[in-house]
């Protein structure tokens, strides 16, 4: 195995995958024998040019670890500290339709959650009143907290938050929230 990793058999394979130029050439004649060569040695010498790369990646600040955009919608929401249990929920997609959808089928909807228009997140909450439940909505981050419970749930489409309605079900003790759906294509698909 120490014959596909020697210093004569790297040179030979950069060589054969990058035939030096005529300013290149000795590059590799002052390589000590011991010197550890790698994957990374193959091609030609990287110059202090071509080292500053160009990627997305790249912050405006050499400080900043991460930015804002790379932060999830609802991080702030998220708290392992806090001992109150997480309600049961369920989400539910609903389109509207009508009998020539359904009888006919004159327009183009069909039963996929493509065509849907809304998402109902029903929430249980046993032993809650009205009066306790705080609800925050966002674009894609549902906030709900209570003296006995707290769910922080991040919805699996994007939601018009203030085009949206909230429900309390006192006989069922349930929290029916009802969100429009915000999807680019959806002037197509729903017309």
């Amino acid at each position: 195995m120490e014959g596909f990793s020697s210093v004569t058999n790297l040179q030979a394979l950069s060589t054969l995958l990058n035939p030096p130029d005529e300013d290149d050439e000795g590059d590799c004649a002052f390589v000590p024998s011991n010197a550890k060569l790698g994957p990374g040695h193959i091609g030609p010498a990287k110059s202090a040019e071509s080292k500053v790369a160009t990627s997305p990646y790249i912050k405006d600040s050499s400080k900043d670890i991460w930015s804002e955009k790379e932060v999830a919608e609802g991080a702030q929401f998220d708290d392992i500290t806090d001992p109150r249990p997480q309600p049961e929920y369920d989400i539910v997609l609903k389109q509207r339709v009508g009998t020539e959808d359904i009888f006919l089928g004159m327009s183009r909807k069909d039963p996929s959650s493509m065509c849907c228009e809304s998402m109902v997140v029903k929430i249980k909450l046993p032993g809650t009143k009205f009066m306790e439940v705080v609800l925050d909505v966002k674009e894609k981050f549902l906030d709900l907290r209570t003296p006995k419970y707290r769910l922080g749930l991040h919805l699996p489409h994007p939601v018009h938050s203030q085009e949206g309605t909230a429900q309390f079900l006192s006989e069922k003790e349930e929290l029916e929230v009802t969100l429009p759906m915000n999807r680019p294509m959806d002037c197509i698909n729903l017309a």
